[in-house]
């Protein structure tokens, strides 16, 4: 099953997603410029959704350069001099060709995603053989015999954001998972500008100093109507969680849910952009993949002014018009919005709200109702 999810979600004056010199990212898209934040930023958004509250937080990953360190702690904890569990972990690692950084010996070479649950039982693995590898230089038969313990943690390891967004090992490319999620880039509906906020500060220690400011710069940022989208195979889920039908429920509803809650952090503090989307739209299919992104290849544009109700009218257009030559296999389809709600049941059924929405999806996804 695939399940797949549409958003309008209009963004006040904001800069959620920098590019190097510190403007909003953007792109062309039909020939205009477009406001763009990347899939990365978003899946970073959703990922600390996740980590903040996810219901089985010991069925998480964790993407770091500090496994030496992080597996030394747990060698301490078990009673292991510093010196030796910081050479112990890594001698484990060395096991499996993973080593440290040329640039910083703490660090491995580059940033590893492994489960909780995995990290747990590596750690187990090296303090069960900690004289063998205390010296930092396990011999050949010790690493034949902990690479292949290790193999095996890797084989059977589960995390959900882990089997959602996948990994690579570089050095362990059949312990690499593929992504069960693709998550796109968001796009802005329609043309966009770029502005700037020229700011000032005044010293607190001599406010009445009106000779100049203290400190002055500018801001870079837009404001911009994006179409979002992403999806799940959720079979792929359940095969990267290793079938395990509680946490993939779990991963799923978890997923839907960080979609349409979780915000990129940029600027946030200078912006405050926490608004919602208008649009969220859940389909679930059977097989195949549909992005609606070409309903916008024309830039949205309304001369009374606002762009959140013409978009979801341009959004129910083509997915009329897509679904009318290549069909149609969706075996259900839920919306619910703040905007144009007479437009938007061409979409299907109106769960009015959010939870409504989610628990209608799940149920479509695991009970094969359709909703």
């Amino acid at each position: 099953m695939i399940l797949e999810l549409h958003l309008i979600q209009n963004f006040a004056p904001s800069n959620l997603n920098r590019s190097d010199t510190g403007s909003p990212k953007d792109c062309i898209f039909g020939g205009v410029r477009r406001a763009r934040i990347s899939s990365q930023c978003f899946k970073r958004a959703m990922r600390t959704y996740f980590r903040e509250k996810f219901e089985r937080p010991a069925d998480l990953a964790e993407r770091s350069t500090r496994l030496f360190e992080h597996i030394s702690a747990k060698l301490q904890e078990k009673g292991h001099s510093p010196q030796e569990s910081r050479s112990t972990a890594e001698g484990i690692f060395l096991c499996i060709d993973l080593k440290a950084s040329s640039k910083d010996k703490d660090k491995t070479q580059y940033l590893v995603f492994m489960g909780r649950d995995e990290i747990d039982r590596i750690a187990a693995v090296a303090d069960e053989n900690f004289d063998l590898l205390k010296d930092g230089k396990p011999n050949d038969a010790t690493k034949k015999t902990i690479k292949k313990l290790l193999m095996d943690i890797l084989d059977e390891g589960k995390a959900a954001d882990l089997g959602l967004f996948g990994r690579m090992l570089a050095n362990l490319p059949d312990r690499n998972r593929d992504a069960a999620s693709q998550v796109a880039h968001a796009i802005s509906t329609h043309k966009v500008g770029l502005d700037f906020d020229f700011f000032t500060a005044v010293d607190d220690l001599k406010p009445d100093d009106t000779a100049g400011s203290d400190h002055l710069g500018t801001v870079e940022f837009n404001s911009a109507c994006f179409y979002r989208y992403a999806n799940v195979n959720v079979d792929k889920l359940r095969e990267n969680l290793q079938n395990d039908e509680d946490l993939t429920r779990a991963t799923v509803a978890a997923y839907i849910r960080a979609a349409v809650e979780a915000l990129p952090t940029g600027k946030q503090n200078s912006f405050a952009t926490h608004e919602k989307p208008s649009l969220v739209y859940a389909v679930v299919r059977d097989s195949g993949m549909m992005s609606l992104a070409n309903a916008f290849e024309k830039p949205v544009f309304d001369p009374k002014g606002g762009v959140v109700d013409e978009s979801i009218k341009r959004l129910v257009t083509h997915y009329g018009n897509v679904t009318g030559v290549y069909g149609d296999n969706a075996a259900s389809r839920i919306f619910t919005t703040t905007g144009d709600a007479e437009n938007a049941n061409a979409l299907g059924d109106n769960a009015r709200s959010f939870d409504t929405l989610v628990d209608r999806t799940m149920s479509a996804l695991f009970n094969g109702k359709e909703a």
